[in-house]
C-alpha cells in the first residue's frame, strides 16, 4: 500500500479500535474536540512551547506540509490560548489535516462552526506571549502520549492516538479485521444468537 492509501485507510478506522490494537498503551488524555465534525488523519508537525507562548507555533505554520497534523506540547497548561481562529484558518488553508494542542485555545465559537480538526486541553480568552523558547520537529509529550515527528495522528470524537508510520499497514489490517468481528457480535445481538464471554445467553 502506498503512503497515501494507508493514511486513507485510517479515516474510517476508530480510535477505541486502533488503541484495542495497540495493547491500549499510547493515547492522549485530557483532550477533547472542539470542532464542529470532520476525523483527523496525518503526519505529526511536532511544537513544543514553553507554556503559554505560541512563537513556535507561528514558525511551525510556515513548514506545514499538505496533510500535516500541527501536534504542540504546550505543557498542558490552560491559563494562554496557544491558538486561536486566525491560526486555525492558516493552518486550514495550508491544507494541513489538523491541530493538537496540549494546552488551550480560544474562538472557540468560530472553531466549533468549522469542519477543521481541532483538538485541546480547554478554552480561554486570554491571549498568548510570544517570546519562546521552543522547538519544532522535536519528540514531544500531549496529554501523556508521546509523538515523534512524523508519526500518524489520529482523531475523533473518542480522543487522539499517534504511533510510527512504520507497522501502520499491519495495524491497519488489525483493525479491520476487528471491525468484522465486532459487526459480527453486533448482527449475533440483533438476531438473538448472541452467547456472552462466559457462555452465558442473555435473558430475552
Amino acid at each position: 500500500m502506498t503512503e497515501l492509501s494507508v493514511l486513507e485507510g485510517f479515516r474510517t478506522a476508530a480510535t477505541p479500535l486502533i488503541s484495542d490494537n495497540l495493547h491500549r498503551l499510547p493515547g492522549a488524555v485530557g483532550l477533547r474536540p472542539f470542532h464542529r465534525s470532520g476525523r483527523m488523519v496525518g503526519r505529526a508537525l511536532t511544537v513544543r512551547t514553553a507554556p503559554g507562548d505560541n512563537l513556535f507555533i507561528h514558525k511551525a505554520l510556515e513548514l506545514i506540509k499538505p496533510g500535516d497534523v500541527i501536534v504542540v506540547d504546550g505543557g498542558g497548561s490552560p491559563d494562554r490560548a496557544l491558538i486561536g481562529e486566525i491560526m486555525i484558518n492558516i493552518a486550514k488553508y495550508q491544507s494541513a489535516a489538523g491541530f493538537v494542542i496540549d494546552g488551550a485555545i480560544r474562538d472557540t465559537a468560530a472553531i466549533e462552526s468549522l469542519d477543521f480538526p481541532c483538538f485541546a486541553r480547554t478554552a480561554i480568552h486570554k491571549g498568548p506571549y510570544k517570546n519562546g523558547p521552543g522547538e519544532i520537529n522535536v519528540p514531544v509529550s500531549v496529554g501523556g502520549m508521546v509523538v515523534n515527528p512524523g508519526d500518524v495522528v489520529v482523531g475523533d470524537e473518542d480522543g487522539v492516538v499517534a504511533f510510527p508510520f512504520e507497522g501502520a499497514e499491519a495495524l491497519l489490517k488489525l483493525v479491520r479485521d476487528q471491525e468484522m468481528r465486532e459487526e459480527e457480535t453486533l448482527k449475533s445481538i440483533r438476531e438473538g444468537r448472541y452467547v456472552g464471554a462466559y457462555g452465558v445467553k442473555p435473558a430475552a
